[in-house]
């Protein structure tokens, strides 16, 4: 069935209507929603002044307060009449920042027109401090005259307490690591002799460098009496360094004290040595040292001593005799103590005569950082060069050199033992 004419215009003026409508509508919700937004933006500019994340504050030149946010207000439990027109800032900060702002603040303010991130203390009503970070800025008219002073102020609390807990923390660790090296040093003093023996007809020396209070060395070094006039001395260096290296160093001391005593032989000794190191370290961290081992023994045809040393892979012991000559004596053989089951150890003698002097030492002395080595650090060569200038000596100046020597280093990474015996010569002797 046919619309008529007059059914198809009055539907066609309904559907015309209801459009409209839905535009006029739509414009409507648009303009309410702009007026809105503009309601929302005049505000939140005072919204945002007020209620800022941070303090606002405005002061005459004279520091008077002129304004100051709802923000800071809230922080320092003021009222506003209390302080605007009534407080200058400096009145708010504590008498170390009221000088501090009289002396630098302010004075670099004026110099600047501008200063930021000065770190403050408020003072709030209720007499509590608050750590604040304080920016100010000079505004200035257009004829460049300041007006007022704008300030912006960071709430600092959290980061004081931050700050503070760093400052305990460290001081914990620093407290943490004075009892480290009160144990470090204690446990050093454990591994050496407390003194030396006294041998008769020998005058007897010994120094130990310590390269970090942090960590306790490997080196070790004794001498001690065996059999009715014979004498025992050893001087080594265990790899590493800490608790397992004085775990090491412990066992290896007291070891070689007691294989002595057993079999005074010093390849003897030393095999008794890595016997024991080889089985007690064979694990997936083993351990070993270098050590070179000595037998001392009166020689009263030609006097002085007659002495066998024997080393596994230690640096040669240093003679420096009395005619002025000097030489590192060889020890053939050599191996690392405790890295095989049986290390091959060879033995050699000396005959140390009066005004003789022989010079023990770990290779922390010849590895020291120095600007006179070819690769940076002393040598063989240049102790050797040390050696020969100091010859004839004893071993109490062979010592107190040494000890010089070690100060004039740049840096000595690794702990350093050196032990020294000298036959003194006799008076009849030296007249000679």
């Amino acid at each position: 069935m046919c619309e008529t004419d007059d059914e198809a215009a009055d539907e066609e003026g309904r559907a015309s209507g209801r459009g409209r409508g839905r535009s006029e509508d739509h414009e409507e919700h648009e303009g309410n929603e702009e007026a809105r937004f503009s309601e929302l933006l005049e505000d939140s500019a005072e919204d945002l002044y007020e209620h800022a994340p941070c303090g606002y504050l405005s002061t005459l030149l004279d520091g008077r307060i002129a304004k100051i946010n709802t923000t800071l207000l809230d922080w320092l439990g003021y009222e506003r009449d209390a302080l605007v027109g009534r407080k200058r800032f400096a009145d708010l900060l504590t008498v170390g920042g009221r000088l501090y702002h009289e002396t630098h603040f302010a004075p670099l303010l004026r110099m600047q027109g501008e200063i930021n991130g000065i770190a403050l203390e408020l003072k709030a009503a209720d007499g509590t401090r608050l750590p604040v970070m304080v920016t100010s800025t000079v505004k200035t008219g257009g004829d460049g005259q300041a007006l007022l002073i704008r300030t912006t102020i960071f709430d600092a609390r959290d980061r004081r307490a931050y700050e503070n807990e760093l400052l305990r923390a460290r001081q914990e660790a620093d407290r943490e690591r004075d009892r480290l090296k009160v144990l470090n040093t204690t446990l050093q003093k454990t591994l050496l002799p407390p003194t030396l023996a006294n041998v008769p007809g020998l005058d007897v020396a010994a120094h130990y460098h310590i390269a970090s209070a942090d960590e306790v060395g490997g080196d070790f070094y004794d001498l001690f009496p065996l059999a009715a006039g014979t004498w025992g001395m050893f001087l080594g260096d265990v790899c590493g360094k800490g608790a397992a290296a004085a775990a090491v160093t412990s066992v290896a001391r007291y070891t070689l004290r007691a294989a002595a005593v057993y079999s005074p032989d010093p390849a003897a000794v030393l095999a008794n040595l890595n016997t024991v190191l080889n089985h007690e370290y064979n694990g997936t961290d083993p351990r070993f040292c270098t050590v070179i081992f000595g037998l001392l023994t009166p020689d009263p045809d030609r006097g002085g001593f007659h002495i066998t040393l024997a080393s596994g892979g230690h640096p040669p012991a240093m003679l420096m005799r009395q005619d002025g000559t000097a030489d590192y004596l060889p020890t053939p053989g050599g191996q690392l103590v405790g890295i095989l089951p049986n290390a091959n150890i060879a033995t050699t003698t000396v005959h140390l005569a009066p005004g003789d002097t022989l010079l023990l030492h770990t290779d922390g002395l010849t590895e020291a950082h120095t600007a006179a080595g070819p690769d940076g650090r002393y040598s063989d060569e240049a102790l050797l060069d040390f050696g020969r200038a100091l010859a004839p000596t004893t071993a109490t100046d062979a010592i107190t050199a040494i000890r010089e020597l070690l100060d004039t280093f740049g840096s000595v990474d690794d702990d350093t033992a050196v032990l020294a015996v000298h036959v003194p010569r006799t008076t009849s002797e030296e007249q000679q």
